[in-house]
């Protein structure tokens, strides 16, 4: 399973940290993603690691903002958010897959390909 932590109410500019903790399977055996969905919008894939970090991806609207990361030795993913936009606005949830490699296709995998999900938490961004 994956929990997550992290998030809240922050205002514009403000910065806010989640984490997923990962356990009952092989963290560094799969690649890690942070989704988000906005009301009345599609879920999006935000960000993207492989498996020990070495390939990083993120969507145009968060680069160089957001900074994800993952710590193999803690089983634990962080997507650290700066600079936040009302825009951002969300609920954010992780997800980890066996065969997610960050390759240029990342953002349009299948939920099928993810095997583990956090529980989702909001992040609200007052303008």
């Amino acid at each position: 399973q994956m929990k997550q932590s992290g998030g809240g109410l922050v205002q514009a500019g403000g910065s806010l940290r989640l984490s997923c903790t990962g356990s009952g399977f092989t963290f560094d055996d799969y690649g890690m993603v942070w989704f988000r969905q906005a009301p009345g919008r599609e879920r999006e894939a935000v960000a993207c690691i492989s498996y020990y970090g070495s390939t990083i991806k993120y969507i145009d609207s968060v680069k160089g903002r957001f900074i994800i990361s993952r710590d193999n030795t803690r089983n634990t993913l962080t997507l650290q958010m700066n600079s936040l936009k009302f825009e951002d606005t969300a609920m954010y949830v992780c997800a980890a897959g066996e065969y997610i490699y960050c390759h240029s296709d990342w953002r349009t995998q299948p939920q099928s390909k993810y095997a583990y999900w956090g529980q989702g938490t909001q992040v609200t961004v007052s303008s």
